[in-house]
């Protein structure tokens, strides 16, 4: 059941002029199966395009988490880390990221993938640091849609459900839903350069406007996260035709223990992968493997055969 007060409207719409994400990409990765139609693209530090729900379909700017002490500084990932990036195994294309803050205070240890049941991108994510320094910190997610391959005309709602809330954005016949494993605490929809969770914290270090409702612009949806009782936790990024649908994706994506959902995509690749591994010992064998799956990555799945040139 989804409850509703009045909603808050965010003022100052559309937004300034949207842009694509930066062309710097270091990894592009999907589930196996057929029945994940979500891909998605890296670069050192966040997860840049994500693809729904053919290969040529991009539905968000990017996905990055922001981080502040409430008092002296605000980061982004894209700007105030310096980032490591690896496969989660030798087949599989899920990976790990690792991005420590510039001057070494903090880090954010991410395992990012696509879970092989839904159209859904999973997140699991670690903040790092020093005792007196992580009760201090606080942690948004900060998504900038642009649904239907485009930065206008993007509807941003927070939707509180009964014990639960979450970030939706709507465009046409495309829902996109954000949610938790930990509870989002303050959240907001907003105009990108205008009142966006960006835009807001690094004026001062807080998330002063929580607007409800951003409607046809460029928007952002900006999300705190709830660290009181650890700061390992896992986000989701679900799509759907309808806002049940891509709701009913996210419930059932996060009720699966992480652990659980990435041995199942590992154990997908490993399998694809061995039907083309070469005669062990072989020069070059797992080089030769890695481009195998890569290009298996570029194929679509709804249309088989279909191939894009570069995600």
């Amino acid at each position: 059941m989804i409850t509703t007060n009045a909603p808050r409207f965010a003022p100052g719409g559309p937004g300034i002029e949207p842009r694509w994400t930066r062309g710097t990409k270091v990894a592009v990765g999907t589930a196996y199966s057929t029945s994940s139609r979500v891909w998605y693209t890296l670069d050192y530090s966040c997860v840049t395009e994500v693809y729904y729900p053919t290969i040529d379909s991009p539905q968000i700017r990017d996905l990055q988490f922001l981080v502040t002490d409430g008092e002296n500084f605000f980061h982004d990932e894209r700007r105030n880390f310096v980032g490591d990036i690896d496969c989660i195994s030798e087949a599989a294309l899920g990976f790990e990221v690792t991005n420590r803050e510039k001057e070494g205070r903090y880090s954010i240890h991410k395992t990012i993938l696509g879970d092989p049941h839904q159209n859904c991108l999973l997140v699991q994510t670690h903040l790092q640091a020093a005792p007196e320094l992580l009760q201090k910190l606080r942690m948004y997610v900060l998504c900038a849609p642009h649904l239907e391959i485009g930065g206008w005309h993007n509807n941003g709602e927070v939707l509180r459900l009964e014990g639960q809330t979450v970030l939706a954005a709507y465009k046409g016949n495309t829902w996109l839903v954000i949610g938790a494993t930990v509870p989002f605490t303050d959240c907001s929809c907003g105009y990108v350069g205008v009142n966006d969770g960006w835009t807001d914290l690094a004026d001062n270090y807080r998330l002063d406007w929580q607007y409800d409702t951003a409607l046809d612009g460029n928007v952002a949806l900006t999300g705190g996260l709830d660290l009181s009782n650890g700061s390992k936790f896992t986000v989701a990024l679900a799509f759907g035709t309808t806002k049940h649908n891509a709701l009913s994706t996210l419930a059932q994506s996060l009720s699966i223990p992480f652990e659980q959902t990435r041995e199942a995509f590992i154990r997908q690749w490993e399998r694809t992968s061995k039907r083309f591994a070469l005669t062990a010992g072989s020069n070059n064998s797992k080089l030769y493997e890695r481009s195998v799956n890569l290009l298996l990555a570029h194929e679509d799945k709804t249309y088989p055969g279909a191939m894009i040139a570069s995600l």
